[in-house]
């Protein structure tokens, strides 16, 4: 079947794209594998009229919703294969062989986490090793608080987040503070532990335990870090879409209507802007399925 808009990847962005179009009475397919970058968390936070749901719940009526217009359909497949064939349409394959015909494209396939390789912490992810103090702080809030290197940017993260408790900066090898540095670090109470953390565990009550080469142990509610970020889905650059580099690692770009360097192919959510939370994701996916939707009309 043709379809006006196909939406790759069916979380907050994808929906919300989604929404618009069918709103708009046009046929619009969301084809999504169930497997939203945030089911390690059990609540979302900080997203207005949602807060402290987890985020599946959120997704199940967004879903139940969308699927009330008659022209919106959901089909739960991977997308493997994106190209745009010789009548400026795309087709897009699934990894169970089904292929579907769409006029635009709106790619909202979100961003794969590359954590930090620490024994114990991939266990953690999710409850208490977090990556948005915006998402998560407040319920740690109040209590010992680490920030775990990735990079230089983590300086950055622990004096951000020292307004939600009292924070030690692990170094974890990768960082060295230069004076000015460390002088900006003190000046927002924020401890610096240069020894590399050898394992993280549970502390048996909701805590963590910060185990150091040298045979030291920390304890804290939780541990921020930021962990690398890589392209959940090759379709962007199957479709030759440019890319740019972000905070974090490489995003789509897109100009101020979410189009990407693709005419017809729009993009939305985690792997298309810097800043990651379900409210930034909701924002583009709109915004995403407005201009796509505009798209057809004016061309």
């Amino acid at each position: 079947m043709q379809y006006d808009l196909a939406v790759i990847g069916g979380s907050f962005a994808g929906l919300s794209a989604a929404m618009q179009a069918a709103r708009a009475r046009r046929t619009v397919l969301v084809i999504d594998a169930g497997q939203p970058r945030n089911r390690f968390a059990a609540h979302s936070h900080g997203f207005l009229g949602q807060d402290g749901r987890t985020p599946g719940a959120i997704l199940d009526d967004a879903r139940r919703q969308l699927l009330a217009y008659p022209t919106a359909r959901l089909a739960t497949a991977r997308a493997d294969k994106a190209i745009a064939n010789s009548s400026s349409d795309f087709e897009i394959t699934t990894d169970g062989g089904e292929t579907f015909g769409a006029a635009r494209l709106v790619l909202a396939t979100g961003v794969r986490d590359i954590l930090p390789e620490v024994p114990g912490l991939a266990e953690q992810w999710g409850r208490t090793v977090l990556h948005c103090p915006y998402c998560h702080g407040y319920e740690v809030s109040t209590g010992p608080l680490g920030v775990l290197a990735t990079g230089p940017m983590s300086m950055h993260q622990a004096q951000l987040i020292s307004d939600w408790g009292d924070i030690t900066l692990f170094g974890n090898g990768l960082i060295k503070p230069d004076a000015d540095e460390m002088h900006a670090l003190e000046s927002r109470n924020v401890r610096f532990e240069p020894a590399t953390v050898n394992e993280l565990s549970d502390d048996g009550s909701g805590g963590l335990v910060v185990h150091l080469v040298d045979g030291r142990q920390a304890g804290v509610k939780a541990i921020f870090t930021a962990p690398r970020n890589t392209m959940a889905s090759p379709l962007a650059e199957q479709l030759g879409c440019g890319l740019k580099d972000g905070l974090l690692g490489p995003m789509i770009s897109v100009d101020d209507r979410q189009q990407t360097t693709v005419p017809g192919v729009y993009a939305a959510g985690d792997a298309a802007r810097a800043m990651h939370n379900i409210a930034f994701a909701v924002s583009g996916g709109t915004f995403a399925g407005v201009c796509a939707h505009q798209s057809l009309v004016f061309g």
